[in-house]
């Protein structure tokens, strides 16, 4: 199992490092190439890349709430560093 309670800690990281990764890569890559260059085709696989491990992002929250593994207060606070720019990369303060 991906989420197994000993593995949930080191997968919430990683995926949020990849979910961070992508939302990067979609910012400062892909929106430039549809709007300066035209290629929105670039924005529709980034993003669903980053839709995703967004999703699986916020599982893995999930997970760690349901394990005890993770305050209320770290996993909204884990959920707002997801949607800021560089966030998911100070997620192992929170852990």
């Amino acid at each position: 199992m991906i989420f197994g309670k000993e593995h949930a800690i080191r997968n919430f990281l990683s995926i949020g490092k990849l979910e961070g990764y992508s939302f990067l890569a979609l910012l400062f890559i892909a929106m430039p190439l549809k709007y300066v260059f035209n290629h929105p085709e670039f924005v529709r696989v980034v993003g669903m890349i980053h839709g995703v491990l967004f999703v699986v992002f916020i599982m893995s929250i999930v997970i760690l709430l349901q394990n005890k593994q993770l305050s209320i207060k770290n996993a909204v606070f884990a959920f707002l560093l997801s949607i800021i720019p560089f966030g998911t990369f100070f997620l192992k303060k929170l852990v």
